[in-house]
C-alpha cells in the first residue's frame, strides 16, 4: 500500500498546530482523548517506527483542530487517510453482510481486522 508523499512529518504538524491554536501536548491529548505520552511520542517519533499512530486520534485531531486536514494529517503521520462511511453506504454493507453465512462473515471479519491492522502499523 502507498503512502501519501508528505512535506512535513506528524512532529512537524504537531508544532505547526501548537503555535497555530496556541495549546500544548496536554491540551491536545484532553481534546483527542488520549494521554499526553501519546502525543509526546507522536511529536518526537521517529521515521519508521513500528506502529504508527491510531487513525481514530487522527481523525480526532482533524475535528478538534479544524485548521489540519484530515488529509494532512494523516499525509504527516505517513499514512493513507481511511475513505469515508456516508450513512447509505453503511447500511448498503450492513445489507451486504446481512445476507452472508456465518462462517462468511467469521472470514470477513478476520480480513477487516487485518486490512485496520495494515492501515494502523502503517504497512
Amino acid at each position: 500500500m502507498d503512502t501519501p508523499e508528505r512535506t512535513e512529518d506528524l512532529a512537524q504538524l504537531l508544532a505547526r498546530l501548537k503555535a497555530e491554536y496556541g495549546v500544548n501536548e496536554t491540551e491536545i491529548a484532553r481534546r483527542i482523548g488520549t494521554g499526553v505520552s501519546t502525543i509526546n511520542s507522536w511529536a518526537n517519533r521517529t521515521r519508521g517506527g513500528k506502529r504508527g499512530p491510531n487513525p481514530e486520534k487522527l481523525r480526532a485531531l482533524a475535528r478538534e483542530f479544524p485548521k489540519f486536514t484530515e488529509a494532512e494529517i494523516f499525509a504527516a503521520a505517513g499514512r493513507q487517510a481511511p475513505g469515508p462511511l456516508s450513512a447509505e453506504a453503511q447500511e448498503r454493507i450492513l445489507k451486504l453482510w446481512a445476507g452472508l453465512t456465518e462462517d462468511q462473515q467469521r472470514a470477513k471479519e478476520v480480513e477487516l481486522r487485518a486490512l485496520n491492522e495494515m492501515n494502523r502499523t502503517g504497512q
